[in-house]
């Protein structure tokens, strides 16, 4: 059987391709096409121990069985009704775009209703410190060390990630009764200064709205497929830490 293998960040870059074919016996796992992949290029293999896999837009174990024609992608480390007096009002997406002033005050008209006593935005920018280095890339980190970010480069699994944050808000409606929320994310470059991610949430209360925006953006960060470089005068560096697949197992708390 043939299946189709998607590259993102760091791995992406290191074999200089976004996708390849890989012919596969039957009834191989996403197990046995890692080993294949890892064999025939011996430049991945260092990352195994932190990647997660995706099996047709869909996270999915290693011993997964394998079909035809599949999609598996390689996950480095690393977004109602009129009648309803408490509606759900939902925006999830990515996009190339800046985040404005405009969309700021258009988030907070869309998501608000007058039962809601809390509106809160947060946004989440590029500073100029670098972060962790992505396992792999601690040679090139200590390059730059010292050297001040100029920009991020964002690059992202559009259905993965889509699909993560509904799931996202969806946990947030159960855990927090917190059902008016938005979750964007920029993909391309971000200079210096500008937002990278927005989470906005309505809630009745200041409580449960600061729960539903802190939780949303710590797993965003935990757990949507998107990867970031940071970008230097003179080279760049992929950060980030393995995927988490699943949420966690209790509510965050107000200290966590």
């Amino acid at each position: 059987m043939r299946v189709t293998v998607r590259l993102f960040a760091l791995q992406r870059r290191q074999l200089g391709v976004r996708s390849l074919a890989l012919e596969l016996p039957d009834g191989a796992t996403i197990a046995d096409a890692w080993t294949r992949l890892a064999a025939d290029h011996p430049v991945l293999a260092p990352a195994g121990p932190y990647l997660r896999f995706a099996r047709n837009a869909v996270y999915a174990d290693p011993p997964t069985p394998l079909a035809d024609g599949d999609e598996l992608a390689l996950i480095p480390p690393v977004s109602g009704g009129a009648d309803d007096p408490d509606p759900v009002r939902r925006r999830i997406a990515l996009s190339d775009a800046p985040f404005g002033d405009a969309l700021l005050a258009e988030l907070r008209r869309e998501l608000a209703t007058p039962e809601d006593g809390a509106v809160l935005l947060f946004l989440g920018q590029t500073r100029a410190s670098p972060g962790t280095p992505a396992p792999g890339e601690e040679a090139e980190a200590a390059r730059h060390a010292g050297e001040r970010v100029l920009a991020l480069e964002y690059e992202a699994f559009e259905p993965l990630v889509l699909a993560t944050l509904h799931a996202i808000a969806d946990e947030i409606a159960e855990r927090f009764g917190v059902r008016r929320i938005a979750i964007l994310h920029r993909t391309g470059e971000v200079p210096l200064g500008e937002a990278s991610v927005l989470i906005g949430v309505a809630a009745g209360h200041r409580g449960e709205g600061f729960l539903a925006a802190r939780y949303a953006i710590e797993e965003l960060k935990a757990r949507a497929a998107i990867w970031k470089s940071e970008r230097f005068a003179d080279g760049s560096v992929w950060i980030g830490t393995p995927a988490r697949t699943t949420p966690p197992s209790a509510d965050p708390g107000p200290d966590r």
